[in-house]
């Protein structure tokens, strides 16, 4: 089996990926957290008409040298005064009242005493004080919010200003985890013997999907037996964008994974990688659909969950595959484990705006420790070909706070 470099898999995983994205139309209360699957175009401008910052009086900007001002009418907001206004007159006018023809500048009422049916003016304005001009929200045919954008609050606000009731929004990815093994138990059941162990990856890798904004099923525990682990997959491809199972990849005599792969009408986007931890991951294409063989230690599948299937994820909702990378400096050497590419869990903490790793509290061992993952924590990225690092190394590392 030739094993391939990380950024091999990482570009044959993205070229795989080339069929048209799947989108649907929401109503606007369905849709926070969802992406955009169209620009977002202003079909009026905003406001349409001059229109009223404040409280005070609509007036001529000249009309202020008179000193005093004769009141004509009031102009509650969502009211619309056809006559306009002549010299010598002004219109008390509201917050978001339309600016009455022929006026040019508010006074607020704090510039101002009435007296009798006339304002006296206190402290003259500049012209156009507190006038909003058209078009100052967002002009017509503006390009508001872009394809691609994640709906928040601020964008579900637009969206409602432009009276859009329902908007178009890439599909959330499906994806089905299938956990295997003999030794698995399913959280609450009841221990029967210390080779046990309780399924974490399943509930690990569902909150990882979750948090990319998908769909996500967990299948049945798989034990050991590839008729049952066959059937688990062919089920779960049925439904879903992605399949992904943890354990079974590696050479053992009960790893059935790998051969079960084979059995399938698939493409092979990589059958192995020069990684550490999860070398003998394995992906898959069947169709428009993807299978994630990734190992079964918690630590790994983990990882390269977040290496390979948060960026199809990602691509799938029409988003960047790219992961949330920073720049840090290492507070202590670091001494590689292998001639792999390698993804060591780190502390990343920001000190006057710059990040540092470290590696304190961090345990040395299998890849079956998962704690390594509490707390502030980052993936430090080495390549292939780095050797051992000395402190003060600027380095790259995953900021998994960000994900």
């Amino acid at each position: 089996m030739k094993f391939i470099t990380y950024e091999e898999s990482l570009q044959n995983l993205r070229m795989s990926f080339s069929h048209p994205k799947q989108s649907e139309k929401l109503f606007l209360d369905q849709a926070l957290g969802r992406i955009l699957s169209e620009d977002i175009v202003a079909n009026h401008n905003s406001p349409a008409f001059p229109t009223s910052a404040m409280d005070g009086y609509a007036i001529k900007f000249d009309d202020q040298s008179l000193g005093r001002i004769q009141i004509l009418r009031d102009l509650p907001a969502g009211t619309y005064n056809e006559e306009e206004l002549m010299g010598g007159f002004c219109i008390k006018t509201f917050t978001g009242s339309l600016m009455s023809k022929g006026s040019d500048t508010l006074i607020p009422i704090e510039n101002v005493e009435v007296d009798d049916n006339e304002i006296v003016i206190k402290e003259m304005v500049p012209k156009g004080f507190s006038v909003r001009p058209i078009g100052e929200n967002y002009k017509k045919d503006e390009v508001l919010i872009k394809k691609g954008t994640k709906i928040d609050f601020a964008q579900i606000g637009v969206l409602a200003s432009l009276n859009i009731a329902q908007v178009q929004v890439y599909k959330k990815p499906s994806v089905a985890i299938i956990a295997t093994g003999s030794e698995i138990l399913d959280v609450g059941e009841v221990s029967t013997n210390p080779s046990q162990i309780y399924s974490s990856n399943q509930f690990t890798l569902q909150a990882l999907s979750q948090k990319a904004n998908a769909y996500v099923t967990r299948m049945p525990l798989a034990k050991d037996n590839k008729e049952s682990i066959q059937t688990s997959i062919s089920s779960a491809l049925n439904d879903h964008d992605i399949v992904v199972t943890t354990g079974g990849v590696s050479v053992g005599d009960y790893d059935f994974v790998k051969d079960i792969l084979a059995d399938f009408d698939a493409k092979y986007i990589t059958k192995g990688v020069i990684l550490k931890p999860g070398q003998h991951i394995k992906i898959v294409k069947i169709g428009t659909k993807y299978i994630f063989a990734l190992p079964g230690f918690p630590y790994s599948s983990t990882v390269t969950f977040i290496l390979y299937v948060l960026p199809l994820i990602q691509m799938m909702q029409g988003l960047s595959p790219l992961l949330p990378y920073v720049k840090a400096t290492l507070k202590k050497s670091y001494t590689k484990k292998s001639k792999k590419t390698e993804f060591a869990a780190c502390n990343l903490y920001l000190e006057d705006g710059e990040y540092f790793v470290d590696f304190e509290g961090k345990k040395s061992g299998s890849s079956a420790i998962l704690t390594n993952m509490l707390g502030d924590t980052g993936l430090l990225h080495l390549s292939q070909d780095s050797g051992d690092l000395e402190a003060g190394t600027k380095v790259d590392v995953i900021n998994l706070k960000a994900i």
